[in-house]
Formats: structure tokens, sequence, C-alpha cells
């Protein structure tokens, strides 16, 4: 559990780095270059639109999680816009809550808990 909490610490800040440079030499609005790319249906829009799905996913895992709750569902959205940045941190948090608790991790408390009464 200690290496991958450093994988998520390490992925986060070098993200963040990443995008904090990314985003003042070219702009914060990556929205149309992102959704530009993908119509255009060129490798970076396939590969954007993979991405995406990649983020979908993610936030529905979240939502999932977190029983479709008006506060799982922010949390779906935030992953979806998010992305990894977000993500990396989301884990660690849980990751750190759960104590290592892997089931707990991926399912969530109660459902983590109903597995392990049966």
């Amino acid at each position: 559990m200690a290496m991958f909490r450093i994988f998520l610490g390490a992925v986060f800040a070098a993200i963040a780095i990443y995008t904090i440079i990314t985003g003042t030499s070219h702009g914060w609005n990556l929205v149309p270059v992102f959704f530009g790319d993908m119509a255009a249906m060129n490798w970076p829009g396939q590969f954007n639109f993979d991405f995406f799905t990649f983020l979908l996913l993610s936030g529905l895992w979240l939502a999932w999680r977190h029983h479709f709750t008006p506060a799982g569902l922010l949390l779906g959205i935030i992953g979806v816009f998010g992305g990894m940045l977000f993500l990396s941190a989301y884990l660690l948090v849980a990751s750190i809550r759960a104590k290592g608790d892997i089931a707990e991790i991926m399912l969530g408390r109660a459902r983590a808990s109903a597995i392990g009464k049966q």
C-alpha cells in the first residue's frame, strides 16, 4: 500500500506541475482544443475520445461508490472534469481512511462491510 500511495502522490505532483506549465503557456481553455481534436477525427482526437471514456468510467465509479447520492454525483462530475489530478488525491485519501483495505477502497465502506459479513 505504501508504494501505491507513493505512486498516487507522484502522479498528483507530476500532473499538477505539468498542468500549471501548460496552462500558463497555452491558456486555460482546454475544452475547445479537446473536443476540437475529436471533431477533426484525427489521432489526437482518437486519443482524446479514448481518454474521455476513461474519465466517464472514473466518474461513474465515483458516483456508484457513493451510492449515487448527491455528494456521490458531485464527486463523479468532479472526477470527469478533474481527471487523474482529482482521482489520485481521492484515492490517496480513500486509502488512508480505509487503512489500506483494498475492498473498502474500491467498493466503499458499506459494500465492503456487507461482503465481509458473508
